[in-house]
């Protein structure tokens, strides 16, 4: 397994630019090779394209990467060409010659990369190309598409389970950015993945900052914040397609180059736009959810929603679309109620009940985080999982302007109480509406037939603002003061929490936010910033146009944004300092460094080197994939294990072979996962047959048809832990009863 990793980072270096793996992209990597399939859940950002990308040039034959949308597989073609990686795809953009010759091509084996949309790949007699052109693995990008609780449904991308038949023994490998604890089971049943390795990486975004503002005035608002970033692209979510078009013709009309994205425009007009957004002639793009799964742009430096989300999902990938090269962006909602409940009643339409239920409960799972007072960071992560360490991320609103705490005892057993008697006179419950209106004293239609104005509680919240009785309602429902119902009219009872809290006259602190709300961001110390001469920045930036526009490609396909700011750290005058910047790889130090290099030569001589302090380096996510790198039946064996029970027992338990248990309990002894005496397996008087040499099958499953020395120094030592997994010697092992000591040399030799 090292030396496979190990010949990996020269490639690195060489074909992208970089010295190093970010967490996770190595493992994955090894594993894909071993011929393992693999399952990897890593955030916008982290680098999922590498996981197959690299690998593709580590083993023979193609890799097959299914991809959603055709711009998405023109991006990541250019972007893999400009770095010397033969790439191609086949879609419906690619007609006659063009087309022929890329089959031509991929018959004689000149390409290591094919993308294809699951369509294309499940057409009649695309499987039998696909057989003769050697494929050899196959990458699924954006996978969340098949499952159906997923956010972005793909009911083709089922089809793709088929190819497990049609081309056996070749590894899958699943990506995706945003996948929750069903949705990841639901990837796994549907491609038909026996056993994959699971690697679930952190999703957090520290060089996100989230901020959630009170919506007045959007497009006014919306206007404020691009005007503060004149030299910043971005992108504006709305939820229809006339919001888009008369939000971007605003902004044009101030002088920010604008473009509307929806579904409704013309696919012509809708690509240029999307297209002038991707090469920088357009700065803003206003768009619905139709937009962003097929961007590959890095510098979207902020994401504003000007309406409420329908899902956190969806919130969490369209926000991810921002700081995708790791420099700082901002991520800002400008929140309204009125945007759930008009969100709710697009569910009447629906003519799927479960569906609708499942779309509500989401919306409002997304309307409690936005009016929630906890870590947005916090917030976000919880929702996937995940426990931020800290109490302060440093990165939101309510972390850089902490809450106001206030006593709401008084108010609260007022709101609480309001609700105990509406329930006790009526025998029936009622929507936090109606609660506030009792307490306002209101003379309406429903308050006078259910005597509601009779309560004591009527109209002793009069002289408070129904906002904040609505406001203090929900934050009572988040703390679970109060339950509501799980159906459509949330109607409201008191938890026992809320009952004790009542009747015990219990102190209740809550926060509120602060008076003045902006949508600016804080200028704080930003994880991910790269301090760097800005006079320069601005004049490579305009090389970088100039070449991307004569090559007719995206900015970002000459350089990212980050090896940009680290040339205007380091001014490289030679080679092998250019090749020290982060993204250059022996191809762009060929196509470009002579440029840029010349750039920078000129701007020193009438500007004086600046001196930077040393860069903070952006803190690693740290590694989520479970316990130390065993997938989730591994990890069953492991937690059964240390209840005591034998691999027998286990294996009768889980309806597994003994050897099976005993590969899961190996792989958490090479992983560290598991502390285990020798003496548990195998007696002293069991030693002697250590020396005995497996037999020859072992050894050609192993991968080679030379039996080693058969002295006891030199028999099993040499086989790598992986190579113990993958051939089964394990099962030899312990048959031939060896010693556990050498196993655990074994391993270390491997690991």
């Amino acid at each position: 397994m090292s030396a496979t990793s190990d010949s990996l980072l020269p490639l690195l270096k060489q074909s992208f630019g970089y010295d190093a793996f970010r967490p996770l992209q190595r493992e994955i990597m090894v594993a894909s090779l071993a011929g393992r399939d693999v399952v990897a859940i890593l955030p916008t950002g982290a680098g999922k394209s590498l996981c197959f990308q690299l690998p593709a040039l580590a083993r023979e034959g193609v890799t097959l990467v299914v991809s959603p949308l055709i711009a998405l597989m023109k991006d990541q073609v250019d972007a893999l060409t400009a770095s010397g990686v033969a790439a191609t795809f086949l879609n419906s953009s690619i007609q006659g010659s063009e087309a022929q010759r890329r089959r031509s091509g991929l018959e004689n084996g000149h390409y290591k990369l094919l993308y294809a949309a699951p369509e294309r790949v499940m057409m009649q007699g695309f499987v039998e190309d696909l057989q003769r052109w050697n494929v050899t693995a196959i990458a699924v990008d954006e996978v969340h598409c098949i499952s159906e609780w997923g956010h972005d449904f793909r009911p083709e991308y089922r089809q793709l389970a088929q190819l497990r038949a049609k081309l056996p023994g070749v590894p899958f490998l699943a990506l995706t950015a945003t996948a929750t604890e069903q949705v990841r089971g639901d990837i796994i049943r549907q491609l038909e993945l026996p056993e994959p390795e699971v690697f679930l990486a952190s999703f957090n975004r520290p060089n996100l900052s989230y901020s959630i503002v009170p919506k007045s005035k959007s497009t006014r608002q919306v206007y404020e914040f691009i005007r503060e970033r004149p030299n910043d692209a971005g992108i504006v979510y709305v939820q229809s397609r006339k919001s888009a078009e008369s939000l971007a013709a605003a902004l044009l009309a101030e002088g920010v180059k604008a473009v509307a994205y929806h579904a409704g425009l013309q696919p012509e007009e809708r690509a240029a736009n999307q297209e002038a957004f991707i090469r920088d002639e357009a700065r803003v793009v206003c768009a619905t959810i139709a937009f962003g799964m097929g961007i590959n742009k890095p510098d979207v430096r902020f994401v504003i929603h000007a309406d409420l989300p329908k899902n956190i999902e969806g919130y969490y990938q369209e926000t991810g679309r921002a700081g995708r090269d790791g420099l700082p962006a901002d991520c800002v909602l400008l929140y309204s109620r009125g945007d759930l409940v008009r969100n709710l009643k697009f569910l009447d339409e629906m003519t799927d009940a479960k569906a609708a239920e499942i779309a509500a409960r989401q919306m409002r799972l997304m309307a409690d985080f936005a009016e929630g007072s906890e870590c947005r960071r916090v917030s976000l992560l919880d929702y996937f999982g995940e426990q931020w360490p800290g109490d302060n991320c440093g990165g939101c609103d309510i972390c850089l302007q902490p809450r106001e705490q206030w006593d709401a005892t008084t108010q609260a057993q007022k709101l609480l109480s309001c609700v105990f008697r509406i329930k006790q006179k009526s025998n029936f419950s009622t929507g936090l509406n109606h609660v506030v209106e009792v307490l306002a004293g209101a003379n309406t239609e429903k308050i006078r037939k259910w005597y509601h104005d009779q309560l004591s509680t009527y109209g002793i919240g009069k002289d408070t603002p129904r906002e904040e009785w609505t406001a203090l309602g929900r934050q009572l429902i988040r703390l679970g003061y109060i339950d509501t119902s799980p159906d459509n009219f949330q109607t409201l009872t008191l938890s026992k929490q809320g009952l004790a809290a009542l009747m015990n006259r219990t102190p209740i602190v809550l926060t509120r936010s602060p008076v003045v709300a902006s949508t600016s961001t804080a200028k704080v110390s930003r994880a991910g910033s790269i301090a760097c001469d800005e006079g320069l920045f601005a004049e490579l930036r305009a090389l970088r146009k100039r070449l991307a526009d004569e090559k007719a490609v995206p900015p970002y396909v000459i350089f990212g944004d980050t090896s940009l700011r680290h040339m205007c750290r380091a001014y490289p005058q030679t080679d092998r300092a250019f090749l020290d910047i982060p993204g250059v790889g022996s191809q762009k130090l060929a196509d470009y460094g002579q440029l840029f290099m010349a750039e920078i030569k000129a701007w020193l001589a009438g500007h004086e080197r600046q001196i930077f302090a040393a860069e903070a380096p952006l803190p690693p996510a740290p590694k989520m994939k479970s316990e130390s790198g065993a997938n989730s039946t591994a990890l069953e064996t492991l937690r059964l294990y240390r209840q005591g029970l034998s691999p027998e027992k286990i294996a009768a338990q889980r309806n597994l072979v003994v050897s099976t248990i005993h590969n899961h309990l190996a792989q958490a002894i090479a992983n560290g996962a598991l502390q285990a005496d020798p003496r548990d397996y195998f007696s002293a008087e069991d030693d002697n047959s250590c020396a005995k040499p497996p037999p020859s099958t072992a050894w050609k499953a192993w991968g080679s048809s030379k039996k080693p020395s058969t002295t006891a120094s030199t028999t099993p030592r040499c086989i790598t832990s992986g190579r113990l997994r993958s051939a089964g010697l394990i099962t030899y092992a312990r048959q031939t009863l060896c010693s556990l000591n050498i196993m655990f040399a074994m391993m270390q030799r491997g690991g």
